[in-house]
This record gives structure tokens, sequence and C-alpha cells, in this order.
């Protein structure tokens, strides 16, 4: 049997939930049009006959501006420490914006590299066979594959080479496992991405969602969610006038909790101030950065 650590590193917004996503076959990273969309480190189980790929969706690379954004970069240095294959997502017009430092470090690194060249439905074949020279001289040990990730083009070829790379070894998850993470984390992550669709410019990055409880009761699962803000202002944008926009951003949280759980959900949201939590180090390690 082979089996290991798909880590896949790439931009914001170049479509690695999505490639995850379309492997695994369910939504398990959220998607948004939205940078810095993901901020943990998320792995996604593909459970096959001969072998269990262990993918690793992480934080799109950003120069940290504060300390939360610099926890979310360390995710990245484990990616590169524990990987079996690196997989590299870009798209076009990527390569004049990628961080040197990094691409410097994929040039150099001995593990199996591939870089997933995604979003080809947009380019005719001259772009492709330009886009396709570039990446393969800047990282000549990389092997090149074109994907759609939102398409699903080329990703069964894609999850084909990433099993021929593998090593052999034995599962690391149980063969029933999708993936490491909580139904309670899942719940925390499905409201944030209804924060991020529903509000504008700072506040969706100036929230993190707290999962006080989460139970089951004849077949209803009851969730009481936290969301904490870092000012009293974003507090009234977030519930709105008349807590019509909380009510709104519930309404949108439960259904597609409902449709993740599979089961009727009844959602308690609290809205509280914590000051600056972005960049306190003992509520960042509390939320799990």
């Amino acid at each position: 049997m082979k089996s290991g650590f798909v880590n896949i590193l790439g931009r914001p917004n170049v479509g690695k939930s999505t490639l995850m996503n379309t492997m695994l076959g369910e939504k398990l990273s959220i998607v948004t049009n939205k940078a810095q969309t993901t901020r943990h480190r998320i792995f996604g189980i593909v459970n096959r006959e001969e072998a269990q790929i262990v993918f690793s969706d992480t934080p799109g690379i950003i120069r940290p501006a504060y300390a939360l954004q610099e926890r979310m970069m360390g995710f990245l240095k484990d990616a590169f420490d524990d990987a079996d294959i690196l997989l590299f997502l870009v798209e076009p017009g990527d390569i004049a914006h990628q961080d040197p430092d990094l691409l410097d470090r994929l040039a150099r690194s001995e593990t199996p590299l591939i870089v997933a060249l995604n979003k080809i439905d947009t380019l005719d074949q001259y772009g492709l066979e330009t886009l396709n020279q570039s990446w393969s001289t800047r990282l000549p040990k990389a092997e090149i594959v074109p994907i759609s990730a939102l398409k699903g083009f080329q990703t069964d070829y894609l999850l084909k080479r990433i099993i021929e790379l593998l090593p052999e070894g034995n599962a690391y998850f149980d063969t029933d496992a999708m993936t490491d993470r909580s139904e309670r984390f899942f719940a925390s992550e499905i409201l944030r991405e209804k924060i991020l669709l529903q509000y504008e410019q700072e506040i969706p990055y100036s929230c993190e969602v707290e999962i006080e409880s989460f139970k089951e009761e004849n077949a209803l699962l009851s969730i009481r969610a936290l969301i904490h803000v870092s000012r009293d202002s974003q507090k009234g944008i977030l519930i709105g006038a008349q807590g019509k926009a909380l009510n709104r951003l519930g309404t949108a949280a439960r259904k597609e909790m409902e449709r993740f759980f599979d089961k009727k959900v009844f959602l308690d949201l609290y809205v509280k101030v914590t000051k600056d939590w972005r960049e306190n180090e003992r509520i960042l390690k509390r939320f799990g950065y």
C-alpha cells in the first residue's frame, strides 16, 4: 500500500481549497473569492484500495501584517517539513507575483514537486504552451500538470500521478476517515465562510468563530456560536439594523450546516468584542493558531 501527505501550496485565490474539495468529492475547505479564506491547515483524506492520500490545504502565501497572519504562515513551514509530495497550484498570470524566496525553496527541495496549472479552461493552446514553458524554466525539477480544479478537468490524472509518486507505507488514518478535524471545527468554518460571503472590507478578517456548545438531541444538532470581533463598530455592522444582518447570516449558515451534517440544526449566534484578538498571542493559541 502507498500512503503519504500531499501538501497544497499557492498564493491566495488560486483554487487550493476548490482543488482539495474536488479530489475528495466533498466540500471540506471553505471557498470564497476573497483572499485569506483558509486560516488553518486542514487534512482531507482520500482512501483507495491501493493508497491513502492525505491532502493538506494550507493558507495562501502572504507577507504577514499581524500576529494571526504570522501563525497562518507557520502552517506553511509544517507543510514543507512533512510533505511526501508538494503540490504547487498556480494560475495564468501568476508567475510575476510569486514570492521569490518560496520559488527558490521549491527549486531546492528534494521532495517530489508537481506544479498544477489551474484554470487552463481560460487559455488557448498557445497560452497553455507558453505558461507550461515558463514554469518548466523556473522549476525544472517539477512535473507540470494542467488542470481545472473547478471543472474537474485532468484532476483524475493528477490523482493518478500523485498515487504513483507516493512512498510505500501504512495508512496514517482509519480507512473510513475523510479528515482529521472535528464536527465543531467544520461548524465554525461554515459560519466563517458565510461571514466572508456576506460582509465586505475588513469585517470578515476581524471575525473569529468560537463554537461554545455542540450537542445532538433527538436527531437535532444544537449549536451555540460566538463571533469575536476586534472593535465595537464591527459588532454593530455584523448585527445590522434590528439584527437583520445577523439573522440573515444565521439562516445561511444553518442551511449549509444542515446540508453538511445531514441533520436539522438549531443555531444560536452571539457577537462579542474581543479587543485586538488578532494580535493577542494567548487568544490566538486558544483559537487554535
